[in-house]
């Protein structure tokens, strides 16, 4: 039988090579790029009547021209997303007579001009300073919330083993785990390829928390099957056997919606590939983090495996009891 729980600590360390390179990003300002959502202002969708006549290049020369050289740009399909800082209303006199048109308004009839055909806006967005902070304190709401509610139910769902709370304890912070990485992945994309982070991006990392914690529950439900057949005894061997009987499902579970994530990353449109991503980079943490890290976790925990590093750090014999019930120096 394959030792999965004996080689913890080298899934540990995949983990920890993962997470760190998105940790040293993070430190380094901006940790995100952030889009609209999180920092107010605009996005226009327009569309041209001859798409073939207009390029990347020329819209963000007209664009800085028109004073957004911090404009991003981006095609889908026949479209262009076009992001700027917040755009000025229109302007009106004591009368009541608007005096100059909405910014947008400007810009648009400016790429007509500048491109010889009829720029159409087919959509306008504009979010304002104080629901761009709502968005941010909401989002971040959202994720300690749900942290907490996954805690309590699953120390209650598995209230009939012993010590519950570690159940609860190691699915958090195996989520935990997935959150890093993908937030880690997201701040090196920014970095290298202006990927901002918007509303979706919360959603989505919200969808990839359930699905770990699903595949989580999956793992940790047969282990306590198998505790109560075998009676409790021999912890790590219970966990390692359970981890093999549900390692295939969860493998070929998690596969059939990578494939179908990335044939939408590479067939989808600009506006979802940023939250196909998400999904897709977090999927496939969760299910590693389901089996390699949640449940070797248990075992570490109830191995006491930090006294043995604590006393090896300070020179002294480490006393473990041995799974028979004898102790034993270290």
């Amino acid at each position: 039988m394959v030792n999965l729980v004996g080689k913890r600590y080298w899934f540990f360390l995949v983990s920890l090579l993962i997470i760190v390179p998105g940790l040293i990003s993070l430190a380094i300002p901006p940790a995100l790029k952030v889009g609209i959502d999180f920092t107010s202002g605009s996005m226009m969708t327009m569309q041209f009547a001859d798409p073939s006549a207009v390029s990347q290049s020329d819209l963000r020369a007209e664009l800085t021209t028109l004073g957004h050289g911090e404009a991003v740009i981006q095609r889908s399909g026949d479209q262009w997303l076009i992001r700027t800082g917040n755009l000025d209303p229109e302007q009106r006199d004591a009368q009541g007579n608007v005096t100059q048109p909405p910014e947008q308004q400007q810009i648009q009839d400016a790429l007509t001009e500048r491109f010889g055909q009829q720029a159409t806006l087919v959509e306008f967005t504009q979010v304002s300073p104080a629901i761009a902070a709502e968005v941010v304190q909401n989002a971040t709401l959202a994720v300690v919330l749900a942290s907490i509610g996954i805690l309590l139910y699953i120390t209650w769902a598995f209230r009939k083993v012993p010590r519950p709370f570690r159940y609860g304890t190691c699915a958090i912070v195996a989520l935990l785990h997935d959150v890093l990485i993908v937030i880690g992945v997201y701040s090196i994309l920014g970095k290298l390829f202006n990927m901002e982070v918007d509303a979706m991006f919360i959603t989505a990392v919200l969808t990839v928390i359930g699905f770990s914690i699903h595949d989580t529950i999956v793992v940790f439900d047969r282990i306590r099957e198998n505790m109560r057949k075998a009676g409790g005894v021999n912890f790590p061997n219970v966990v390692n056997h359970s981890l093999l009987q549900t390692m295939g499902r969860s493998i070929s579970t998690s596969l059939t919606v990578v494939l179908t994530l990335t044939a939408l990353l590479v067939f989808g449109g600009v506006t979802i590939r940023s939250f196909v991503l998400v999904l897709l980079i977090g999927i496939i943490s969760g299910t590693y983090s389901s089996i390699f890290n949640a449940s070797q976790l248990l075992v570490a925990w109830e191995q006491r495996d930090w006294d043995r590093w604590l006393t090896r750090f300070r020179g002294t014999p480490a006393i473990a009891k041995d799974p028979r019930g004898s102790v034993r120096a270290r």
